[in-house]
């Protein structure tokens, strides 16, 4: 978990009802911002030479992978921008996932994922840790297709989830920038924020058929 005052600041405010959509999706990008330095902070490099305007053959680094960046939809796509910002280079797949209200369980509706992930550095952006059950389910899928290294990034963490993710995968590297200590009886995270889609984009419109 992150621990600088910077960061509780900006939870603060992503956590008050009163925070409006534009306001939260910034906060969204800002601490996504500092989880992706932390998370990134071994990510492979390889030597340079570069010229500045002063002297030439300056010894440098450049990136030595491209990591994919994998933000389950709709609300892990607030994240991807920061992340994809610190990276300079790297792959967008998309994940799609809803929860069945009834059983607490993801279900797929698109799976952007690369079939092959072998030797790939994998980053899942997911804003909500809370049964765990959407990370887990994106976890096994990297895992299956070979992924070498994965990171998951989230916002807020409840103890349930942090607790089972960390026994299923304990090769994972997770991020977060809060833990909360419980769930309701809906799954949500308390005190949390609320649901991190919503609070982004807004309530998602049903059309009539």
């Amino acid at each position: 978990m992150l621990d600088h005052p910077l960061v509780a600041v900006r939870l603060t405010r992503l956590r008050a009802a009163s925070t409006p959509n534009a306001e939260f999706r910034l906060l969204v990008d800002e601490l996504s911002t500092f989880l992706a330095y932390e998370a990134l902070r071994d990510v492979a490099v390889k030597p340079t030479l570069i010229d500045t305007p002063v002297v030439s053959g300056v010894s440098a680094f450049v990136l030595a992978e491209e990591p994919v960046v994998i933000p389950i939809l709709r609300a892990g796509l607030g994240m991807t921008s920061a992340v994809e910002k610190a990276l300079t280079s790297s792959r967008l797949c998309l994940l799609g996932l809803r929860r069945n209200e009834t059983t607490l369980e993801p279900e797929t509706y698109h799976d952007g994922i690369p079939e092959n992930l072998s030797g790939t550095h994998v980053v899942i952006c997911d804003p909500m840790l809370a049964t765990g059950g959407s990370l887990a389910h994106a976890l096994e899928l990297v895992t299956a297709r070979g992924a070498a290294r994965v990171s998951a990034l989230c916002l807020i963490g409840a103890v349930p989830g942090v607790q089972k993710i960390a026994a299923r995968f304990r090769e994972v590297h997770f991020y977060l920038a809060a833990v909360d200590e419980e769930l309701n009886s809906n799954g949500y995270i308390v005190p949390g924020l609320g649901d991190a889609g919503d609070r982004q984009f807004g309530p998602p419109v049903h059309h009539p058929n």
